[in-house]
């Protein structure tokens, strides 16, 4: 044969970009080609390409012979599902792992290892539903998460663990967790019967907030949506769907070419806000969590003046939504940082060494129409005094619209010095413009 003389680095090549399920069928083909579809840097590639994998890894995560048998491994554990999903989900989770190694490593051990075949026919069972593809096999490679006692013991851990994270304002604070397969089967059964769900209904609780403060969100098993309770879902079962309906596609066909749940878009879509920085780790006292309160342009706006940064967001919170009120449908919680530049207050040429809040105004808008003209002393009761270089004071509050899209700016009145003892004239702090709307994308 004619490929026969080709070089070794040359076939290589070639075989690289064949992929996996040709390389193997190649090496049928005669002993000279059984060599070349065998060597091990070709199947390193390929369990890089689709896995992820930097070391032979069998899919329980023990070590494999070489990256031959660590692909085999995987095919055959996951036979069941088509391979694109498999290898779609397995990226979506390699991500947002490696995010928390770097950023929230403290959560890592919180994770449980993925449910067999044989725990996931039980779940299905027991609540009679028959899970989405990609749901299934996002549970095969992670079955939640198991928080340690100290998350409910009452007083506030170190840190709140929920990999989807959450915000506060006033008492209300939020920390959402996903579920492992055992819990979801608890709070099915239990939260179902009080919302008065029939023992048929498709609907199961897959993730929700560890604190007091109750978000709770539920996957519709039958068409893949997944949903978020409103201020209305014990008295009227009220919920908002968290994607887009468009995007959902062939959840039970596995032979479709490209299925997607709203379980594995959502954490997609997270995983990105995550690696691109638009939602972090904050620390708050001395408690740690992923804050759902955005820090990038364009949601995240930010002005300086006179040596006085402020960055403000907003965050759409559909739990204290409803939408049967007609004046006040939606909620939004709004997230203020104020900070003071290292060389201090400037003020016509003159350096301060503190400044101090006493004064706000806010202009609040729905679909660009002012509904709110604000002013007032204080911001949550609080005159937060701003040194050079500190940490920002950060504080939240919320508003609610009509509308499901409107904007928040104003400003802030400062005095150089103290309000006891003020070096200066008053001067006006901006605040930026910043959006408040319904996100595609419900967290």
């Amino acid at each position: 044969m004619a490929l026969e003389s080709v070089g070794g680095l040359a076939m290589h090549i070639i075989l690289s970009k064949l992929g996996p399920t040709d390389t193997a069928s190649v090496g049928c083909v005669s002993k000279r080609f059984r060599v070349w579809a065998f060597d091990d840097s070709l199947w390193a590639q390929f369990c890089s390409d689709d896995l992820n994998l930097t070391s032979p890894l069998d899919p329980f995560g023990n070590p494999s012979p070489s990256f031959k048998a660590a692909y085999q491994a995987w095919r055959e554990g996951f036979v069941m599902y088509p391979w694109s999903l498999v290898t779609r989900v397995k990226k979506c989770w390699s991500k947002l792992k490696e995010w928390l190694v770097v950023n929230f490593p403290e959560v890592l051990p919180t994770l449980r290892n993925g449910a067999s075949e044989d725990e996931i026919k039980e779940f299905e069972k027991s609540l009679k539903v028959k899970l989405p593809l990609p749901t299934r096999v996002l549970y095969r490679f992670c079955d939640g998460q198991e928080l340690p006692n100290e998350e409910f013991s009452g007083s506030l851990p170190s840190s709140l663990f929920g990999i989807i994270g959450g915000y506060s304002l006033y008492d209300h604070l939020v920390n959402v967790v996903l579920l492992p397969l055992s819990q979801v089967i608890l709070d099915t059964k239990s939260i179902m019967h009080s919302l008065g769900f029939s023992s048929r209904s498709k609907y199961i609780v897959v993730a929700a907030s560890a604190t007091y403060s109750e978000k709770i969100f539920f996957l519709n098993c039958s068409s893949g949506q997944l949903f978020v309770g409103t201020r209305n879902l014990v008295t009227d079962g009220e919920m908002l769907p968290c994607v887009p309906d468009a995007l959902i596609s062939s959840v039970h066909d596995s032979r479709g070419s490209q299925q997607q749940d709203a379980m594995l878009l959502w954490l997609e879509e997270h995983g990105r806000r995550l690696q691109d920085g638009i939602i972090k780790v904050r620390r708050e006292g001395k408690t740690r969590s992923i804050n759902l309160f955005p820090e990038q342009p364009p949601l995240c706006s930010s002005a300086i003046t006179n040596g006085v940064k402020v960055r403000a967001s907003a965050a759409f919170v559909p739990e204290l939504t409803s939408l049967q009120d007609e004046s006040d449908k939606f909620l939004f919680a709004y997230s203020i940082r104020l900070s003071l530049a290292p060389e201090g207050c400037v003020i016509n040429g003159m350096n301060f060494g503190s400044c101090q809040l006493y004064w706000r105004h806010w202009t609040i808008r729905a679909n660009d129409v002012v509904v709110s003209d604000v002013n007032g002393e204080a911001v949550i009761g609080k005159f937060p005094l701003l040194r050079p270089g500190g940490e920002e004071f950060v504080y939240e509050s919320c508003t609610s619209l009509q509308a499901s899209r409107g904007s928040i700016e104003g400003s802030f009145t400062f005095v150089p010095g103290r309000l006891a003892d003020a070096k200066g004239s008053p001067f006006t702090v901006e605040v930026s413009q910043f959006p408040l709307q319904l996100p595609d994308y419900i967290f």
